[in-house]
């Protein structure tokens, strides 16, 4: 592991499905390719390890339909 990642708490709005966690999936691999996500559905956050910051990783997933804040990182 890249001792520049960090593990992340990020909240999504309007994720309600498997094609929402895919699309969310998408969004931050494109930025990290080797980031670890897991998607909690039920209480609408992800968590990511990654070497990419927090609030870079919560506007592309705003911009990219799903508004985020960053919980930590």
């Amino acid at each position: 592991m890249d001792a520049m990642q960090s593990d992340l708490l990020i909240q999504v709005e309007g994720m309600t499905c498997d094609g929402c966690t895919q699309a969310v999936r998408r969004v931050i691999l494109r930025l990290d390719p080797e980031a670890r996500i897991a998607v909690d559905l039920d209480h609408g956050c992800v968590a990511v390890t990654t070497r990419e910051h927090s609030l870079t990783i919560a506007e592309a997933l705003t911009q990219a339909g799903y508004p985020a804040t960053a919980m930590s990182g």
